[in-house]
């Protein structure tokens, strides 16, 4: 008898939304300067929704069924981490504020851009030869927000001046989107750019597949969240949504120096996290499982204390409540330059969102009692 091999399922990600994804990837988008990115993603999406807004601090939105009174909305984060220009010496070095949960350790001897007033400008982050730090016995210096400095070449404070770049100037990584063996992806800015892609892809396949869906779908992609949730906290009061389902990035918990006690048990290529906690309601996660289950998309369990972390408290809680849930893609390396995932998990996580919408309609019992 021969042998029968099951069907591999046709790829949702195509040549055409790789191409926006490696693009959108490689714009820096910091927060608070999130605009060229959000440009870039709604040219993308505008061929897929009815219409679309941008709030006065940049979240933007595209709609589908705008004239309906349901209201369901999905949603990622566009912003990335940065630095702030802070001080400039007389000899041209220029020292940094964090903005957002930038790393550090990961500073010395990389690359980044600066956005001047006059464009775009290269430099690096110096840092003294190893021969000079490991002299005299004294303890190795290690690498702090108050002793990290940028060089782009200028010799003088004026020249530095001269580039276009100014106190409160942001400056981002260098690294840009690449590809590893095995079916993985790195980059700067996967947190959260990954998640405006797979909303995107989501309304792409409602378009394509010429669904029809009996609410009003707010595809939102939102500022500001490395900060404290902002940009979220202010469109949810405008859209007053009914439903929020929120993508975001886990940590995968598989690589060395992570506790699984603290942190659980999650991996790259098994699937999108589904989190339990206050702000993720019951009724509604279980919606989602029963999707997964139906549709044999596999995912991870995981479980937060007070707070995921995520914009889904800006949804849960906003106006008089909002039944909101987390779905996460499990991502390596977290505010690095090589923050790593799986494409398979790329594609499961738009198949349940998709299929998640499907399913939802305004009659979706999520009372609890």
């Amino acid at each position: 008898m021969a042998k029968t091999t099951k069907a591999k399922q046709k790829s949702i990600v195509n040549d055409s939304s790789l191409l926006f994804l490696k693009n959108y990837l490689n714009n820096a988008s910091p927060t608070g300067f999130e605009s060229s990115g959000q440009k870039l993603w709604l040219n993308y999406i505008k061929p897929y929704i009815d219409t679309h807004f941008v709030d006065p601090y940049g979240t933007a939105v595209g709609v589908i069924n705008p004239d309906e009174k349901f209201k369901v909305v999905i949603e990622a984060h566009a912003d990335e981490i940065s630095w702030f220009v802070n001080y400039i010496t007389n000899d041209g070095l220029i020292y940094l504020k964090r903005n957002g949960g930038v790393d550090h350790q990961i500073a010395p001897g990389k690359r980044v851009i600066i956005q001047g007033k006059k464009g775009l400008v290269k430099a690096v982050f110096g840092w003294p030869a190893i021969h000079t730090r490991m002299g005299g016995g004294e303890k190795e210096t290690q690498p702090k927000v108050d002793n990290l400095f940028l060089d782009c070449g200028a010799r003088n404070k004026k020249e530095v001046e001269a580039l276009g770049i100014h106190i409160g100037a942001v400056a981002t990584y260098e690294e840009g989107f690449d590809e590893l063996a095995y079916g993985y992806y790195i980059g700067r800015a996967m947190d959260n750019r990954i998640g405006g892609f797979m909303i995107a892809e989501v309304a792409r396949l409602l378009k394509e597949n010429r669904k029809k869906i009996p609410f009003g779908l707010y595809i939102v992609n939102a500022v500001q969240e490395e900060i404290g949730l902002r940009g979220a906290e202010m469109i949810a009061r405008r859209i007053k949504p009914d439903v929020a389902v929120i993508t975001d990035v886990t940590h995968d918990t598989t690589t060395p120096m992570i506790n699984k006690m603290i942190e659980g048990d999650v991996a790259c290529g098994k699937g999108p996290s589904l989190a339990y906690g206050p702000a993720v309601h019951n009724k509604l996660l279980e919606v989602v499982q029963k999707v997964a289950q139906d549709k044999k998309i596999p995912v991870q369990l995981r479980a937060v204390s007070r707070s995921t972390g995520t914009d889904t408290e800006s949804f849960a809680y906003a106006n008089d409540g909002c039944p909101s849930v987390l779905i996460s893609i499990p991502l390596r390396y977290m505010h690095t330059t090589v923050e790593m995932l799986h494409k398979d998990d790329i594609e499961n996580t738009i198949r349940l969102i998709y299929e998640t919408l499907l399913t939802l309609t305004p009659k979706t019992k999520l009372n609890y009692f």
